[in-house]
């Protein structure tokens, strides 16, 4: 069980990361284009990836933890 909260700890970091590299592209895309609706989508998928990613750090401290 210890192993699969740091697997998916990792898998988790991982992911959010790749959403929050995303999101900010996205948040720069609406930027250059003026489109705000754009921007928002953006930036909630940036924080999105935050929250994914400091789960997946909560995740590897429990299984370091055990």
């Amino acid at each position: 069980m210890a192993d699969d909260l740091g697997t998916d700890g990792l898998e988790n970091q991982a992911k959010g990361a790749a959403k929050e590299v995303g999101g900010k592209v996205r948040n720069a895309a609406g930027g250059l284009t003026g489109d705000t609706s754009e921007q928002l989508k953006g930036k909630a998928r940036e924080m999105e990836g935050k929250a994914q990613r400091k789960i997946g750090q909560a995740e590897e401290d429990a299984d370091r933890d055990l």
